[in-house]
């Protein structure tokens, strides 16, 4: 009767172990569940990335997204696209964000070797602005390009009087704001000036030698302050920060003579039919179409094809970010990548192995 009452015993036990685990989960392993877009589960673990401010509102909904799938935790350190290459150059993070690529003799110093570029999406670049009295604005490329480089000073300037007929305009000084730090918005912003405007006197790039009189923000964020705090300011700032700063922004002239609001649609249809390279960089400003908004700007991630750790997590959350995780983004007002682009960055994230 004993080794009767015994073995019951251990049947019961064992049974109640067996209906506590989940069913998909084999004895002894890890509770983790699987992440939806990778190829095998990523049980667990930590990536950290840095960079893009431009992207930073999209990392933060995609990390809290891809965490209800996951175990693996995803911190995001923003600090601007020039912190994003320098610190995933260097190492320091497992993947970095930049709305522009390595120049040509940059790469070179790039120390964990070959990489992907991985794009993520699409955004509008606005030129906000705070003037009393100015709730609607209409600009051309030639006027952004002379009031940046401070050829034009003044809010009545004939110039911005001609781009929009009829506005009252004041007699306020202008004070132009931009970034203090490597950015990506600026190299995308100062690269559709130098597309559309021969006026523009300046350079193209992540750092630019501004005027002396300007302004200088940290991130998207600070610009965005500045021109809030500031009468008569103007700057360039992500879609998303103007809105959440509660900006004016202005409709901006496209190649078909058309003034363009910023939005998510209207960066869509500047993504239509751009020329994407092999690595899958591109441009997006100046594009060309009616409803095409001028300066739209692409935003990637980078990831090394072997990186040393986390290969699994990496992958997984790239995986998430061209897969699921687009369907976020127009609620954050950014634009999804066209369906082929997102096929092609699919595609390229495979190339991620341990």
């Amino acid at each position: 009767m004993k080794i009767w009452l015994a073995l019951c015993s251990v049947a019961l036990i064992t049974s109640c172990k067996s209906k506590d685990r989940p069913t998909d989960q084999p004895a002894g392993g890890s509770s983790a569940p699987m992440v939806t877009g990778g190829d095998k589960a990523a049980e667990g673990g930590t990536i950290n990335g840095s960079g893009s401010t431009f992207q930073k509102q999209f990392q933060e909904a995609a990390i809290e997204a891809f965490g209800k799938t996951s175990k693996v935790k995803v911190n995001y350190g923003g600090g601007g696209s020039g912190k994003g290459r320098q610190d995933f150059a260097d190492m320091v993070t497992d993947y970095g964000c930049t709305d522009a690529p390595y120049k040509d003799e940059d790469k070179a110093k790039v120390k964990g070797g070959e990489f992907v570029y991985v794009p993520v999406l699409l955004g509008a670049i606005t030129v906000s602005y705070n003037v009393d009295g100015v709730d609607k604005l209409q600009l051309s490329a030639d006027t952004i390009a002379k009031i940046f480089d401070r050829e034009i000073k003044k809010w009545n300037d004939p110039a911005i009087a001609a781009d929009n007929p009829g506005a009252k305009l004041p007699d306020t000084d202008i004070t132009v704001a931009h970034r203090a730090d490597g950015s990506g918005t600026t190299e995308q912003f100062t690269k559709y000036l130098v597309a559309a405007s021969p006026a523009w006197k300046l350079k193209s790039g992540a750092t630019v030698e501004w005027p002396a009189d300007t302004q200088a923000g940290q991130g998207n964020g600070g610009v965005a302050q500045i021109i809030k705090s500031t009468k008569g300011a103007i700057g360039y700032v992500d879609l998303p920060d103007a809105k959440g700063t509660g900006l004016h922004y202005a409709s901006i002239k496209n190649q078909a003579g058309k003034y363009i609001e910023p939005s998510s649609d209207s960066a869509s249809a500047a993504g239509e039919g751009v020329e994407v390279k092999d690595d899958l960089t591109f441009v997006a400003v100046n594009a060309k179409g009616d409803a095409a908004y001028p300066i739209t700007a692409p935003s990637w991630c980078m990831s090394y094809t072997k990186p040393a750790k986390n290969a699994a997590a990496v992958k997984a959350y790239f995986k998430f970010m061209v897969g699921d995780g687009q369907k976020q983004l127009k609620d954050l007002d950014f634009a999804p990548l066209p369906k082929s682009l997102q096929d092609k960055a699919a595609a390229v994230v495979d190339k991620i192995q341990g």
